[in-house]
């Protein structure tokens, strides 16, 4: 028996892109890379986690003089955190009238998250979508994630798992076995500008999914592009003869990079890479098509 909660930072209905017809796709919070262009930064740590949004805050302390841990002070101007001291009890969530303290993050039970998937269970059946895992990397709650994909199952829901697919081998093929479709990231071909972009390195990821071709599961590629990372001629062939390779790629969704989460960073107070300077433009998003489409792979662009 599992003695902790999964923990998830969102759930979004009616989304289109995270795999076939309409989903409802749930986030894992908590992944093992750290790739500078993220977008939900917000999936990034394991544990819970508290943000003050100063611009909402009206300076009445009620915040500072409910908060069980002294955590929480007031400068005439600002509030501030110790966190240190804060223990993550949500009090000051719970209790701001403005809603300038802000959790990110939330545990629940199978149960309960079973409970909201199936609400959407009707645009499913009419559609031929289905539940969608993300992240975050669902595979780092592993054990959660089965559980939701065997429940899923017995309902006859279409299951998805959009991984980073940085996981140990093993694991992997057991989440297999009880998933439809995987939504595989594919950042970079050259292990050492994998790590030095994302934290880690390629090897495991690339042998992993050889291993998913081998056994035959179904596979879609997703392929973040961004300027001066990834986006030469000669990264994109090396990926191109790779993937023409595998037997059971579905084909690849082409990610065009945008810079709009650097709202979220700012909020988490972490380092903002995001950068302009890394988007592509049209003429290299239509060479990177041809070049994958000469592999025999069939690209779709995903806005």
């Amino acid at each position: 028996m599992l003695n902790e909660l999964p923990t998830f930072f969102d759930i979004k209905r009616y989304a289109l892109h995270d795999g076939p017809q309409i989903r409802t796709t749930v986030f894992f919070k908590g992944c093992p890379l750290r790739c500078f262009w993220c977008h939900n930064p917000e999936g990034i740590g394991c544990g819970l986690e508290v943000v003050i949004v100063q611009e909402r805050c009206i300076g009445c302390q009620e915040c500072v003089h409910g908060c069980p841990e002294q955590a929480l002070s007031w400068d005439g101007t600002a509030i501030s955190r110790d966190d240190e001291r804060c223990s993550l009890c949500l009090n000051c969530v719970e209790i701001c009238p403005s809603l300038a303290h802000e959790a990110v993050g939330y545990q629940a039970t199978i149960e309960e998250i079973v409970g909201e998937i199936t609400k959407d269970q009707p645009f499913f059946d009419q559609s031929g979508g289905g539940v969608t895992f993300s992240g975050g990397e669902p595979l780092a709650q592993a054990e959660h994630l089965l559980m939701l994909l065997k429940r899923c199952g017995e309902l006859e829901i279409h299951r998805c798992v959009d991984t980073s697919g940085y996981a140990e081998t093993p694991i992997l093929l057991e989440v297999a076995a009880h998933t439809d479709l995987f939504l595989f990231d594919l950042k970079h071909m050259d292990g050492g500008l994998h790590k030095k972009h994302t934290g880690v390195g390629n090897e495991q990821i690339l042998h992993n999914l050889e291993v998913l071709s081998k056994n035959g599961v179904s596979v879609r590629i997703r392929f973040p592009l961004l300027a001066s990372i990834n986006d030469s001629a000669a990264h994109v062939e090396a990926m191109g003869r790779f993937l023409s390779g595998l037997g059971s790629i579905e084909h690849v969704d082409l990610l065009v990079y945008h810079d709009l989460a650097g709202a979220k960073y700012r909020k988490l107070k972490r380092p903002d890479l995001t950068d302009r300077a890394y988007s592509v433009t049209a003429e290299i998003v239509d060479r990177t098509r041809r070049l994958l489409e000469a592999h025999g792979l069939t690209v779709h662009l995903e806005k």
